[in-house]
């Protein structure tokens, strides 16, 4: 797969559940999933139970490559839930395309899981040890399989019984053969939110846009630790372990991950972008430039609030091409040699003869920076400043987002200094941290630890499994 943004941090992955019995669920699913597809564009599940028998269909590709009308056709039923999977720089497999499913004692069973669990090792060697085979290497399978040789009356109780024993980023979407459970860890990493259908019934995911692309009112976060499971009429809530405080919400969704649309415990993505861009241009200052530029598409909103600060014109840049990282057709050597200029082509009289300050959320590895940089150059721009709206990303990420390691960031080896003559820019600005955080609203309950190194939960970096490990599954 030809990928051009191994530059940013990308996001595990998106989920979804609906329970709507007069409805075409399977349909409903499909849209939800559409509206979440920037989450993961690598493979794409739905499984869907009628109460008697659960089906599934699951395969490598966009959304709408992998559900045909004819396959649509074939998923019938009342409860369904379904997973996007993020772009891997591996190659892709079907086989870790999600949702899970299995047969057990119990009837069927399916889980699609956003995030990841710092102990999954122990836990997969310990279903070993049981004689219980799996067929990955994903954290996902090894939840499923404890569930399944979990005891209890209800499901409930067996999702309650597994959740003391995972530790990590879990937003979870569980489908039985007559249920839809939604289950969030209880530091609270990644979004999972839930709402009331039109025509009845409710639908969970992991973005408020997805729910209100189906209709959904009355919208509200799953809280870290509960179990719900989605009904006709009220929510059956489970408290299963107390929430930890403060909690750990990954700052990335604010910052890059979540459509500009999502709204999170609260807080609307949009403003805080802005917000982002404000507290960025109260940093650096302003008079050193003609034209504020973003690099679309998440640092629009940024570009706008660091113009509106600083008093530096905004305008557009960069022209995407957003079709191009999400293709299978393997460019030609000449073409693959162009790089970013494949995806972003410049709009030259906005640059030509100006001095720019290019807006972006992040620099991860520091392959894209530099070549944007160069495109601008080209087009004629007579300095090129770069700001960056969150502070120098020096740690991996064990939760579930494709970072890398610590020897692939380029702030974990560089200063900022050398970050800059690395990248070829003019100069070169990060937010710091408490400007991030004024931004957010808050000072505590997100996890900062791609920052800081300051890690919400004990790690031991050298055997959990990061982000980028993750993906090569």
């Amino acid at each position: 797969m030809f990928d051009l943004e191994d530059d940013y941090p990308k996001e595990e992955c998106g989920v979804i559940g609906v329970f709507a019995p007069n409805e075409d669920v399977a349909r409903m699913t499909f849209f939800g999933l559409f509206a979440l597809q920037h989450r993961g564009q690598e493979a794409a599940g739905i499984a869907v139970a009628d109460r008697r028998t659960m089906s599934i269909h699951k395969g490598v590709g966009l959304v709408s490559q992998v559900f045909t009308p004819p396959v649509m056709a074939s998923l019938n039923g009342h409860y369904a839930i379904g997973h996007t999977r993020y772009s891997t720089t591996g190659s892709s497999s079907e086989r870790n395309a999600q949702p899970f499913m299995i047969e057990t004692i119990h009837g069927p069973l399916a889980l699609a899981h956003n995030g990841n669990l710092v102990n999954s090792a122990e836990l997969r060697d310990e279903l070993m040890r049981q004689g219980v085979g799996l067929s990955s290497s994903s954290d996902t399978e090894v939840m499923t399989m404890m569930l399944a040789r979990n005891g209890g009356v209800t499901w409930e109780e067996r999702i309650k019984h597994a959740m003391q024993k995972w530790i990590g980023a879990y937003s979870l979407v569980i489908l039985t053969r007559d249920s839809v459970y939604a289950v969030r860890d209880p530091w609270g990493f990644r979004p999972l939110c839930i709402g009331l259908l039109p025509s009845g019934g409710h639908a969970v995911a992991s973005e408020t846009g997805a729910l209100q692309t189906l209709g959904c009112e009355a919208i509200r976060d799953v809280k870290p630790g509960e179990i719900v499971a989605l009904s006709n009429n009220a929510l059956t809530v489970t408290q299963a372990l107390p929430s930890v405080a403060p909690a750990a919400m990954c700052v990335f969704e604010h910052i890059y991950f979540a459509r500009p649309d999502q709204v999170w415990d609260g807080i609307g993505v949009h403003k805080v972008r802005q917000r982002l861009g404000e507290e960025l241009a109260r940093e650096v200052g302003n008079g050193f430039a003609d034209v504020v530029i973003p690099v679309p598409d998440s640092s629009v909103p940024a570009a706008i609030g660091f113009s509106h600060v600083s008093g530096i014109p905004y305008n557009d840049g960069f022209i995407k091409n957003r079709y191009v990282g999400r293709t299978f057709i393997e460019p030609t050597d000449s073409l693959r040699k162009r790089g970013v200029a494949l995806k972003f082509n410049v709009i030259n009289e906005n640059v030509r003869g100006k001095r720019v300050v290019m807006i972006d959320d992040s620099i991860v590895r520091g392959n894209t920076t530099g070549p944007l940089i160069k495109l601008l150059r080209n087009a004629g721009a007579k300095e090129v400043h770069v700001a960056i709206t969150c502070p120098p990303i020096a740690h991996p990420c064990f939760m579930g987002v494709d970072m890398g390691k610590h020897a692939d960031l380029i702030a974990h080896k560089r200063t900022v200094d050398e970050i800059c003559h690395f990248v070829g820019a003019d100069s070169l600005y990060y937010l710091s941290l408490d400007g991030m955080m004024r931004a957010v609203g808050r000072q505590d309950g997100f996890c900062q630890a791609c920052f800081t190194g300051n890690y919400p939960i004990q790690v031991n970096v050298d055997t959990v499994k990061t982000g980028f490990e993750q993906s090569l599954k």
